[in-house]
């Protein structure tokens, strides 16, 4: 038998003999014994998933992201799941597969996605950036760990439970999207098209990262993210500096003025009300955050600057970049920037502006006073031009809650030791569109490392977390069958209308 990613069959020989059903928890020595005997063979399939080039950014290899698509539909299929099937979008297609075999039971909705960022610089890599290849213990390849790798993570676990019980302990919808790498434009319209093909009770994400190798974590928090582009104009076309210079408003010292204004010589951000709806850290989540092998210093000396002095003085790095927001400038150009002197007054200067936000903000006010802040210091002489942009919320979810504390135990068992409560800088459209829109509590259990260069040239996946992470996403299932079982009353999982 061959599966979705072209490689050889499965050892029927895992099973153990003797495992013994009570209730919905089952002995889980078969299905660790079924995960760890066909180690090899989920490599191959990630290494042959790599081969996809599903660069979404591309629109030369659009039809890549829809072989990747295509591939996870058929992996999905080889897992046992019910209905496995490609879903169209206004965009790139959209994997999705579920098993339903559990009426009354919950209903978890596995998210992640297929397509990957472009390869470039691809001088950089030292090996090709789609060929999986093997390296000290690591998988090296454009989307190793980002996503396929983790979503690979869930598909060989559904796949154990399926095998070796015929069964598995609660209803699973599979979601895996082909543009989260470009803003994820048409997952929203998604959404509110399928709710009720989606309709489940919390929703599992594996596209995170653990805070450093052998302290497995769960992310609890993640930022969301608003921006601005900035136009300043001054004359119709760029004029002699010697004869206006005095005369005219300079277009880049107007925007240089404007923007020295949004922040405090604190570091806080100076916009009347910038940070309305956002509550403090808590005592507990800052001795949480300090006793964290964090080293500043070190992490300084890794990032070449000599200290970590960036954002509100006076509190902790980790609490600066997961629990407080942030207003930045990402570019900005204006006037002449070829070799040379180049003596002019310029037309415009234009900056690059975003924010991440925190628990409370509402972005749609967070862009109206960052715009209406710019609008009153912009100096007279020149005409100001504002866009703004982006809506996507933070995400917060308890520490406490039933899904997260099986998630948590889930990955005691998988790794070892009990993980810790972590939050991440960073943004992740769908998550806030789950939590907008369907209005679902959400796990993010991914099990990627720090340095594991997403994004970057020589992505790759560590092994020892891949392999990890199947077996946590293993015991996953039956813990939240547990939790969920008990915590309230399951959402009805039945398929919506077909696409």
């Amino acid at each position: 038998m061959h599966t979705a990613f072209g490689l050889v069959g499965v050892d029927q020989a895992m099973k153990r003999k003797g495992a013994v059903e009570i209730g919905w928890m089952i002995d889980t020595d078969a299905t660790i014994d079924f995960v760890r005997a066909n180690r090899r063979r989920y490599l191959q399939e990630l290494k042959a998933w790599i081969t996809c080039q599903s660069v979404s950014a591309d629109p030369e290899r659009h039809h890549e992201v829809r072989r990747s698509a295509e591939a996870v539909v058929a992996r999905m299929r080889t897992a046992g799941l019910m209905d496995a099937t490609v879903l169209e979008t206004d965009g790139l297609p959209i994997a999705y597969g579920d098993w339903l075999g559990c009426p009354g039971a919950p209903t978890v909705l596995i998210y992640g996605h297929h397509d990957v960022q472009p390869e470039d610089p691809c001088a950089l890599w030292t090996s090709p950036p789609f060929e999986g290849t093997v390296r000290a213990g690591k998988l090296y390849g454009r989307g190793a760990v980002d996503d396929k790798g983790q979503v690979l993570m869930h598909l060989a676990a559904l796949e154990a439970h399926l095998r070796t019980r015929g069964r598995l302990p609660l209803n699973v919808k599979v979601v895996v999207e082909g543009e989260e790498e470009i803003g994820s434009p048409n997952f929203e319209t998604f959404l509110a098209r399928e709710k009720a093909r989606l309709a489940c009770d919390v929703v599992v994400v594996s596209d995170t990262a653990v805070f450093a190798q052998d302290v497995p974590s769960l992310t609890v928090s993640l930022r969301g993210l608003v921006h601005w582009e900035v136009a300043v104009h001054g004359p119709a076309s760029d004029l002699h500096s010697g004869y206006f210079g005095g005369l005219v408003v300079n277009p880049i010292e107007a925007l240089a003025r404007m923007i020295a204004t949004l922040r405090e010589p604190s570091g806080a951000v100076a916009v009347a009300g910038f940070y309305d709806g956002i509550r403090e850290p808590s005592d507990a989540e800052r001795a949480d955050i300090a006793a964290l092998p964090y080293d500043e210093e070190r992490e300084a000396q890794a990032l070449d600057v000599d200290l970590l002095c960036g954002g509100e003085h006076g509190r902790l790095a980790l609490e600066r970049t997961w629990l407080r927001p942030t207003l930045e400038l990402n570019g900005i150009d204006g006037g002449y920037q070829g070799p040379g002197a180049k003596t002019i007054i310029p037309s415009r200067a234009h900056a690059k502006i975003s924010a991440r936000l925190v628990a409370g903000q509402d972005p749609t006010h967070v862009r109206r006073v960052v715009r209406e802040h710019l609008e009153s210091v912009a100096p007279p002489g020149v005409r100001l031009e504002i866009s703004d942009g982006g809506d996507t919320r933070a995400v917060s979810t308890s520490r406490d809650h039933p899904a997260v504390l099986a998630a948590a135990r889930a990955m005691e068992r998988g790794f070892g030791k009990a993980p810790v409560f972590i939050g991440t800088g960073g943004t992740i459209g769908p998550v806030s569109s789950f939590d907008r829109i369907l209005h679902l509590p959400q796990v993010l259990i991914g099990v990627g490392l720090p340095d594991d260069a997403i994004h970057a040239p020589n992505e790759k996946f560590d092994l020892r977390q891949f392999y990890g992470g199947i077996e946590t996403m293993t015991y996953l299932y039956d813990e939240l069958a547990e939790a969920l079982k008990t915590s309230g009353p399951p959402r009805h999982a039945e398929r919506g209308a077909e696409a």
